[in-house]
């Protein structure tokens, strides 16, 4: 399309998944906790992300995401915070952050892109972990511009402006001639929105899961798989 001149791509869940399965976790880390589970693997994932708090660690980023949670449950029940931040600690012996594969079809949606567009990465995340995770998957060379939405580094997470707002002042494009794609509408859709960029949403769905309802704001385009990618660019 015509008014398009650079593509940014969300990472988590948009360019790629995670091997581990939320299941294993989730019982791994209650198993090492020694307590009975507080909220099931549905639970957490039914948490907006904007409504977790802003961290700066993985094990606090858990703390935060296990407080929403609980939070978000209909009984909200009454949690110690110090079994909360066990949990975040446990958390992130558990899970490898590394051990990523591609998301289905995300491979061939980034080659278009590249080779049709400059391409940018804003990624929320440490950017020690979140390179990592570009070298698993032997990408880490591939993008014009990285931004890494990491609070320790000044860099708030999305949908904070500052981060796309940081990668189109290093693209040849104007604010409207880009377009970012990801998978989480709190934070992919809204911080593009209010950075001024378009937007491609395209969430990742697990078996049994539904769409929310109509979102607000209305992203630019809904994509159903990143197949979808070269018939909007």
């Amino acid at each position: 399309m015509s008014d398009i001149a650079a593509v940014c791509f969300d990472l988590d869940s948009t360019l790629c998944v995670a091997n581990q399965s939320d299941n294993d976790i989730h019982q791994e880390v209650f198993e090492s906790a020694g307590i009975d589970p507080i909220f099931t693997p549905a639970d957490i994932r039914a948490v907006d992300s904007a409504e977790i708090e802003t961290a700066e660690s993985d094990a606090e980023f858990y703390t935060n995401l296990y407080r929403a949670t609980v939070s978000n449950l209909p009984t909200s029940p009454d949690v110690d915070t110090a079994v909360l931040r066990e949990l975040g600690e446990i958390t992130t012996d558990v899970v490898d952050e590394t051990d990523v594969s591609f998301r289905p079809a995300a491979e061939d949606a980034l080659d278009y892109a590249r080779r049709h567009y400059e391409i940018g990465l804003i990624t929320n995340g440490g950017q020690k972990t979140q390179q990592e995770k570009l070298e698993t998957l032997g990408i880490k060379d591939m993008f014009d511009v990285r931004v890494f939405c990491d609070p320790t580094q000044g860099i708030n997470p999305k949908p904070a402006s500052e981060p796309f707002r940081e990668a189109v002042a290093k693209l040849s494009a104007s604010a409207e001639e880009v377009i970012h794609i990801g998978d989480d509408h709190s934070t992919d859709v809204v911080g593009a929105h209010t950075a001024g960029l378009q937007s491609a949403w395209v969430p990742h769905l697990r078996p049994h899961e539904s769409l929310p309802g109509t979102p607000d704001p209305t992203p630019t385009f809904q994509l159903d798989s990143l197949a979808d990618v070269s018939t909007i660019l």
